[in-house]
């Protein structure tokens, strides 16, 4: 099967200095949002995360899930269709690349889905073979979908957004405030013991950094369905920026920086990361409430 043109030229794009399974993971993520606008996935869902963030915000860090969100609660909704006719876009676009669909968490109600496929026979099907340094012939890469079918709720009207490749289309995403929620929650109540994710922190960084509020009502939401929050029970900023330096003393920071190493090409950023610095940054967040 022929590779479309229009992913020779994404490849094109990229940076010279981004690894090259970053530069196919993007296409491949860009490829499988197209896949699902044009199946009216959005119609029924938001894209948010870090991959999101990436994508639509420029966010300087690559990134490798596709996270969604209902707009509405709904047990009953059926993600299979819709991987479907992604699966079938991205095998148009010449990609030999399989979908595994994984039956919905019934606790969490969280539908999943992972895109398969051999990084050094697709990167061949794009480019010539000396383009292919340090890739292993059996490496593989692997994309996680999921979308979450008890959506919290009380947040701001979703936004449409363009993505301009492999051709212009548009997602349905949350307003940053929003965005920001998700990633204070993901900073806040991950479970990770010893596998903490320096990414998360990576980003609330870029939102602080941009004057992003955190939306305050979004997050209490996302914390009472997860029980990190008392049903009745209030988050305050006061309560927000108390719970946010308890996490920040908890912090392996040196295992926080090799996780984001990974996925970031300026890695003196992180030379400035302590508990120390984290403390003194709180000072600049600001909230939607």
């Amino acid at each position: 099967m022929n590779i479309d043109p229009r992913i020779k030229e994404m490849l094109k794009a990229f940076p010279d200095n981004m690894p090259q399974i970053d530069k196919l993971r993007e296409i491949l993520q860009q490829t499988a949002l197209l896949g699902l606008a044009r199946h009216h996935f959005f119609q029924h869902a938001v894209f948010y995360g870090g991959t999101a963030l990436r994508i639509l915000h420029g966010l300087d860090r690559y990134s490798e899930d596709l996270d969604f969100s209902l707009l509405q609660p709904d047990r009953e909704f059926d993600f299979t269709p819709f991987i479907e006719g992604m699966h079938r876009e991205i095998l148009s676009m010449g990609f030999d690349l399989e979908v595994k669909p994984r039956a919905k968490n019934v606790e969490t109600g969280i539908w999943s889905a992972f895109l398969k496929g051999n990084t050094m026979s697709m990167l061949l099907s794009i480019q010539d073979r000396g383009f292919l340094k340090g890739i292993h012939p059996d490496q593989k890469i692997q994309i996680k979908l999921e979308i979450d079918t008890e959506p919290p709720l009380k947040h701001l009207p979703p936004v449409n957004k363009l993505v301009t490749n492999p051709l212009p289309f548009y997602v349905v995403t949350y307003q940053e405030p929003d965005l920001f929620a998700g990633k204070m929650h993901a900073a806040l109540c991950r479970s990770w013991k010893n596998r903490i994710k320096g990414r998360d922190w990576y980003d609330l960084i870029w939102y602080i950094q941009k004057g992003i509020p955190v939306n305050l009502i979004h997050l209490e939401e996302r914390m009472r369905q997860t029980e990190h929050l008392k049903q009745g029970e209030k988050l305050t900023k006061n309560e927000l920026l108390d719970r946010l330096h308890q996490k920040i003393d908890e912090i392996d920071w040196e295992l926080a920086k090799k996780d984001v190493a990974l996925f970031i090409p300026d890695k003196t950023r992180l030379e400035i990361w302590s508990s120390t610095f984290f403390h003194d940054l709180l000072i600049h967040i600001k909230v939607l409430e």
